[in-house]
């Protein structure tokens, strides 16, 4: 029997300047793609820059994770864009990505957009629409990153992008199977055996247990660690000693 495959994604490349998050040298051993913040909500050239760096030095997959205009909000903080607006947004951040990674003899894969634009884009068809449109005008290879069971799949399928469904190693999730809002207690897993048995059960079971016990059906193609998560480092070790122990193997989906 052939053993499973799972890519684990970080997003990465979000500190601005001075100001630090994350710690993308500890978190790039551990993971096959990378979704680099594109300057909107974290990420100023030089850290874009020395991201990929480091993916190409460790052979991660880079994608380009673009969001709301939101540096002090970090790019949580809904906002209401028309649709040439998000479009000129969408694909401006990642053309930024695109060139920095093309001038380093790398390539981006894929887009996942970032924060409150990627929960906002769960419940507003209009605004998926404009952000795949976006995309395409770049380039119609990439593929798109969302929320895996969510209607940005359908979509995407429509509009024929290849989606990668995502599911998340650090966040709960509602018995609805959308993710539950930070705003609400216990809604960052930090705990990191928590966080690594619930990888497996996505993983081999295709679902996740809510907070009220509720089992939640989700199929992935992979499963993020959020790089702001002060144990990403810690989470991401015991994925890895889980993920071995029951014959799964790390495989970025763009190298399938």
């Amino acid at each position: 029997m052939k053993n499973l495959e799972i890519d684990i994604n970080c997003d990465m490349g979000e500190s601005f300047g001075q100001f630090k998050i994350g710690n993308d040298e500890g978190i790039f051993p551990h993971i096959t793609s990378c979704s680099i913040a594109c300057g909107f909500h974290g990420g100023d050239p030089l850290t874009i820059e020395n991201t990929i760096i480091g993916a190409l030095k460790n052979g991660v997959n880079v994608g380009a994770h673009p969001s709301y205009p939101d540096v002090p909000g970090f790019g949580r903080r809904k906002m209401d864009l028309q649709k040439a607006e998000l479009k000129a947004l969408i694909k401006y951040q990642i053309i930024a990505v695109k060139g920095l990674a093309e001038c380093l003899g790398a390539a981006i894969t894929y887009v996942k957009p970032h924060g409150a634009l990627y929960n906002s884009m769960v419940i507003n068809n209009e605004e998926t629409k404009w952000v795949i449109e976006g995309i395409k005008e770049i380039d119609n290879q990439l593929m798109l990153m969302g929320l895996a069971g969510s209607q940005v799949e359908s979509i995407s399928k429509e509009m024929n992008i290849e989606f990668i469904a995502e599911a998340f190693a650090d966040r709960r999730y509602e018995p609805d199977g959308t993710l539950m809002s930070r705003r609400k207690k216990n809604s960052i897993i930090s705990d990191p055996n928590q966080a690594a048995d619930q990888v497996i059960s996505i993983i081999k079971n295709n679902s996740v247990e809510s907070l009220d016990g509720t089992l939640v059906p989700i199929k992935a193609r992979s499963i993020c660690i959020h790089g702001d998560n002060p144990k990403a480092v810690e989470i991401l070790t015991a994925i890895t000693i889980k993920l071995a122990e029951n014959n799964i193997i790390k495989k970025s989906f763009a190298s399938r």
